[in-house]
C-alpha cells in the first residue's frame, strides 16, 4: 500500500442495522480485488474486519476496523463499525476520520432502526452519505420497493445514479445559481451536470442508492468505481476546526504540502503489539522515527513504528501522507482525540464528540485487594473506548462503570477479566440521599468530662432552622459566655456532623445553627470539648427540628419519535416522575423535558430503548433535591438501620 497521495485516498465509514452485511462487503471487496482467495464468513470468525477474540466469540462486531480496497490505483480506506447502537461512540469516530459514509441496507429487510440512526449521525456530523442495498440475492426481494422506502423515508435527495431525470431535480437544490439554470433551460449539460452532482453529494444534498450482493459479488467493482467517483478527495472537503496556540479558533484544510498534524479517532489495544493508535493525518507528512508534539498533554512523542492496517494484518508504511489513515504503534502518552503536530505549529483539533454515558452499573473486584488493578484495567478498557467511564461515588462509596447500554458494558467487564485479569460483581447501585429540617429547635450541648488531673468541659446553645444555604453558621453571644477562641470549634464539630445524618446517615444540607449561649471553665475548656459539645447539640437538635429525607432528582432530555411519545410520557408517571415541557425536533419527533428520581432512572436507557424500538434517546444531568415520600424513606431509613446492626 505505498505510493498514495492525498488525491488518490478515499476514506468512507461502512454504517448500518446490525447484520446489514458491512464486514462480508468487505469481504466481498477484498475478493474482488484479489487481496484474499475465499469469501471469510462471520459466523465462522473467518472475516478480515471481525478479528478480535470477543468479536469473533459474539459474531458481531464491537471495534472500527480499518480495511482498504486498492482498486484502479484508488486506495479505499473502509472504516468498518459495529452495528450495535451500545458502540455509537465507534461510530463517530469513523466519521471523524472519513469524508462519506456508507450506509448497509439489508434488501430482505429493508429500513431498520440502524439505518435511521446511521442517517441521522451522518447529518449531525455533515458527512456526505450514499446508500448500498446489499444481499440483492435473496430470495422475494423487491429493489425497487427498498428503493422507494427510502426515497420516501429519506426525501428527495436520496436518488439512483441512472435516473437523470430525477438526479437533476436534486442537482436543481443544490444551489441557486443550477437551480435557475434548471428552471430556465430544463436541463443540465453534462458539465453542469457532474459539476453539480459532485457538490450535491459532498454537501450532503445528494445521496445515491447502490446495489450489490456480498455473498455473490454481484455489483461489487461497479460499486467500488462508483465510491472513487462520487466520494470527496479529502482536499476537497471543508477544512477541519482547530484551537492554536492563542486560543483562537481557526480552520485547517487538508494540504500534504503544508507542516505535518493529525488527530487520533480510534485506539486498540493488541496482545503483542500494546496500544495502537489510529490516527487521520490532516496536512503534511509522517514518516517513522519523527518526534512530534502533542499539544493536548504538553509531550514529545517519538513516533516509533508506523504502518497501515488491514483488520490486524500490517503493511508497510515508510511515509503517509495527508488525507490518508495510518497506525502508530506504542505512543506514551497520547489518547483518543489527541493532536500531533510540530512543536512550533500548535494547534489541537476539535475533539470528538462522544456520546455521554447513559447506563451505570455499580461494581465491586471480587477479590479484595484488586481494587488498584480494577482501575489500571478499566484506564486501558476506556482509551479503546472513551464512551465508557469509570467513577467513584464518594458519598455512596461506590465504583460506577458507565456506558451506552448492557451489550457494551458486559463486553467491557469480560475484557476487564481476560485481559487484565480483575473480575468483578455488579452490586445494587445507591443513592446519594440528603437529609434536611423542615422546623426548628433550640438545644443545649454540654460535654463535662472528669477523670483525674485536667478534665474536659464545653457548654453551647443552639439554634437550629432550615437555610437555603447547604450549611449557615453564625454566632449572637454575649457576655463571653463562650470565649471567641473556641466558637471555630463549635463550627468544626457542627460541620463534622453535617456529613452524618440521623435518619440514614446521609450527607445533611440547608441547616442553619445559631450560637448564641453557653458556659465555659477556666481551666477545663479547651478546642475538643466545644467540639464535642456541638456534635451533642447537633444530634439532639436535627432530631427535634423534624428531619426529612431528600432524594437526587434528575432532569430528562428525552428525543422521541412521534409514534413513541405517548409510550414514553406513559411511563414516566411510573417513576414518580412529570414532564415539564416539551418541543418538536425539526424532521419529526418530541424533545420531553422531564424530571423524575433517580431512583426510578437505573434501567432507564434499557426500558426507553424497548418502548421505543431503539429509536428514543435521553440525557440525563442532575436538577436538585426533594423530599422523599413518606412511604419510601421510611424503607431507606429501615434498610440503613439493618445495616448498622
Amino acid at each position: 500500500m505505498k505510493g498514495y497521495t492525498s488525491d488518490t485516498i478515499r476514506n468512507v465509514a461502512l454504517l448500518g442495522h446490525g447484520g446489514s452485511g458491512k464486514t462480508t462487503f468487505l469481504e466481498a471487496a477484498l475478493l474482488a480485488t484479489k487481496v484474499i482467495s475465499r469469501l471469510g464468513k462471520v459466523e465462522d470468525g473467518t472475516t478480515v474486519s471481525d478479528y478480535d477474540k470477543t468479536e469473533i466469540e459474539k459474531g458481531y462486531s464491537i471495534n472500527t476496523t480499518i480495511v482498504p480496497v486498492e482498486y484502479n490505483k484508488v486506495k479505499i480506506n473502509f472504516l468498518d463499525t459495529p452495528g450495535f447502537f451500545d458502540f455509537a461512540g465507534e461510530v463517530q469516530g469513523a466519521l471523524k476520520a472519513a469524508e462519506a459514509a456508507a450506509i448497509l441496507v439489508d434488501a430482505s429487510a429493508g429500513i431498520q432502526v440502524g439505518t435511521e440512526k446511521a442517517w441521522e449521525a451522518c447529518k449531525k456530523a455533515g458527512a456526505p452519505k450514499f446508500f448500498i442495498i446489499n444481499k440483492i440475492d435473496k430470495d422475494n426481494v423487491d429493489v425497487d420497493t427498498v428503493i422507494a422506502s427510502l426515497q420516501d423515508k429519506f426525501g428527495t435527495s436520496v436518488v439512483t445514479l441512472d435516473d437523470r431525470e430525477a438526479l437533476s431535480e436534486a442537482i436543481a437544490e443544490v444551489d441557486e445559481e443550477l437551480m435557475d439554470i434548471y428552471f430556465d433551460a430544463g436541463e443540465f449539460t453534462d458539465e453542469q451536470f457532474n459539476r453539480g452532482l459532485s457538490k450535491g453529494i459532498a454537501q450532503g444534498d445528494i445521496c445515491p442508492i447502490f446495489t450489490c450482493s456480498a455473498v455473490t459479488g454481484e455489483g461489487i467493482e461497479d460499486t467500488l468505481k462508483q465510491i472513487i467517483g462520487i466520494v470527496p478527495k479529502a482536499t476537497d472537503m471543508p477544512p477541519y476546526k482547530a484551537v492554536n496556540g492563542n486560543d483562537e479558533e481557526i480552520e485547517v484544510a487538508v494540504d500534504a504540502d503544508g507542516k505535518p498534524s493529525l488527530f487520533v479517532f480510534k485506539t486498540l489495544a493488541d496482545a503483542f503489539l500494546g496500544k495502537i493508535s489510529l490516527a487521520k493525518i490532516v496536512t503534511g507528512k509522517f514518516k517513522p522515527g519523527m518526534v512530534v508534539y502533542n499539544h493536548n498533554h504538553g509531550k514529545d512523542e517519538k513516533l516509533g513504528s508506523m504502518f497501515f492496517l488491514r483488520g490486524k494484518t500490517q503493511g508497510e508504511c515508510p511515509e503517509a501522507v495527508a488525507g490518508d489513515i495510518v497506525a502508530l504503534g506504542k505512543l506514551q502518552y497520547t489518547k483518543t482525540g489527541d493532536t500531533l503536530s510540530e512543536k512550533n505549529n500548535e494547534l489541537v483539533y476539535e475533539p470528538i464528540a462522544f456520546p455521554q454515558p447513559t447506563l451505570f452499573q455499580a461494581i465491586e473486584a471480587a477479590d479484595k485487594g484488586a481494587d488498584d488493578k480494577l482501575s489500571s484495567g478499566f484506564a486501558k478498557i476506556t482509551e479503546e473506548d472513551p464512551t465508557i467511564v469509570l467513577q467513584r461515588n464518594v458519598e455512596t462509596r461506590q465504583t460506577l462503570v458507565g456506558g451506552q447500554g448492557e451489550i457494551q458494558l458486559n463486553i467491557a467487564l469480560a475484557k476487564l477479566k481476560d485481559k487484565y485479569g480483575v473480575a468483578v460483581n455488579i452490586v445494587p447501585q445507591k443513592i446519594a440521599y440528603r437529609e434536611t429540617i423542615k422546623g426548628s429547635s433550640d438545644v443545649q450541648g454540654k460535654h463535662k468530662k472528669q477523670s483525674g488531673g485536667s478534665g474536659q468541659y464545653g457548654d453551647v446553645h443552639i439554634r437550629f432552622s432550615p437555610s437555603d444555604q447547604e450549611f449557615e453558621f453564625g454566632e449572637e453571644l454575649f457576655g463571653g459566655s463562650v470565649p471567641k477562641q473556641y466558637v471555630p470549634a463549635v463550627e468544626k464539630g457542627l460541620l463534622e456532623c453535617m456529613e452524618h445524618g440521623p435518619l440514614a446517615g446521609c450527607k445533611c444540607q440547608n441547616i442553619k445553627a445559631i450560637l448564641y449561649d453557653g458556659s465555659y471553665h477556666p481551666v477545663d475548656s479547651n478546642e475538643a470539648a466545644f467540639k464535642i459539645a456541638a456534635s451533642l447539640a447537633f444530634k439532639k437538635g436535627i432530631v427535634e427540628a423534624k428531619p426529612v429525607l431528600l432524594e437526587p432528582i434528575m432532569k430528562l432530555d428525552i428525543t422521541v419519535p412521534d409514534d413513541f411519545v405517548g409510550a414514553v410520557m406513559g411511563d414516566l408517571p411510573n417513576r414518580r416522575g412529570a414532564v415539564m415541557g416539551m418541543e418538536p425536533v425539526i424532521g419529526g419527533g418530541q424533545i420531553l423535558h422531564a424530571e423524575a428520581p433517580q431512583a426510578e432512572l437505573f434501567d432507564y436507557a434499557i426500558a426507553l430503548r424497548s418502548m421505543t424500538q431503539a429509536r428514543g434517546s435521553f440525557t440525563m444531568e442532575f436538577a436538585k433535591y426533594e423530599q422523599v415520600p413518606a412511604a419510601n424513606a421510611q424503607k431507606i431509613i429501615d434498610a440503613h438501620k439493618a445495616e448498622e446492626e
